[in-house]
C-alpha cells in the first residue's frame, strides 16, 4: 500500500514514513500543498496522510478538490482540535481525523482500520463486486475465477471507473513490489482478464482499451 505523507514539519513527516516502513507501507512526503495533486498523479497513494496547516494551499481546500476527481481514503492529521475543525474536515470527505500530538503508532492503527473499511466486500458497479480480503469477485452474481494479479488489475481499473490507467500505471499497482516487467505483461494479463469476464457477460464489453493510453473500466 502506498502512502502520501502531506506535512510540512519535515522531522515529524519523516517519523511517520520510518514507521510506516516498519510496518510495510510505501511512502512519500510533499511539504508543499500547491504539489499535492502532482504528488497523487506521479504516487499513485492509496491512502493520504493530509496536515491541515500547510504552506500555500491548505489541507481542507486540497480535500475538497481531491473529493472532485477521486475517492480515494483521506485521514487528517491537525493540531486544531476544535469541533467545527473536524466536522467541516468529515463533511469535506475526509475518512478520518487524527489530532496532534499522536504517536506513529496510532496513527498506524487508524491506518489499518480505515483501510479494512474501505476495503470491506463493495459494489464498484451494479454487477461487479469485489472483497480485497479474500481476493474474491464476482460478476452478475456469478464468480470469477481469478489470480491474484488479476484482481488486483480488475480491482485498480473498477475503483474508478472510465479512468484510463497507462500501462506503467497499473503496473505500479499490480506489482507492489517494484519488479522489472515488460510493458506488453499488461496487455496479457488483459487479454486473460477479458477472457474470464467474456464467460459471464459475452455481450458486453468491461475493460476498454484507449488507444495509445491503456485501460479502463466502464460497465453498467
Amino acid at each position: 500500500m502506498r502512502i502520501l505523507i502531506v506535512e510540512d514539519e519535515l522531522a515529524l513527516a519523516g517519523v511517520l514514513a520510518d514507521y510506516l516502513h516498519h510496518h510495510d507501507f510505501s511512502t512519500r512526503i510533499e511539504t508543499d500543498g500547491a504539489r499535492v495533486a502532482a504528488a497523487c498523479g506521479e504516487f499513485q497513494p492509496d491512502l493520504i496522510l493530509l496536515d491541515l496547516m500547510l504552506p500555500n494551499k491548505d489541507g481542507l481546500t486540497l480535500c475538497r478538490e481531491l473529493r472532485q476527481t477521486s475517492q480515494i481514503t483521506i485521514i487528517m492529521l491537525t493540531a486544531r482540535v476544535e469541533e467545527i475543525d473536524r466536522l467541516l474536515g468529515l463533511e469535506l470527505g475526509a475518512d478520518d481525523y487524527i489530532c496532534k500530538p499522536y504517536s506513529p503508532r496510532e496513527v498506524v492503527a487508524r491506518i489499518k482500520a480505515v483501510l479494512r473499511r474501505c476495503q470491506s466486500p463493495q459494489s464498484v458497479s451494479e454487477g461487479l463486486e469485489m472483497d480485497p480480503t479474500t481476493l474474491s469477485a464476482r460478476l452478475l452474481g456469478q464468480p470469477l475465477e481469478l489470480t491474484a494479479v488479476e484482481f488486483r488489475l480488475l480491482h485498480t481499473l473498477s475503483s474508478e471507473p472510465r479512468r484510463v490507467f497507462s500501462r506503467d500505471q497499473l503496473m505500479d499497482r499490480i506489482y507492489p513490489d517494484q519488479r522489472v516487467v515488460a510493458d506488453r505483461t499488461i496487455d496479457s494479463h488483459i487479454t486473460k482478464l477479458r477472457r474470464k469476464l467474456a464467460q459471464i457477460s459475452p455481450d458486453q464489453e468491461v475493460v476498454h482499451s484507449v488507444y495509445g493510453v491503456g485501460y479502463k473500466f466502464d460497465f453498467p
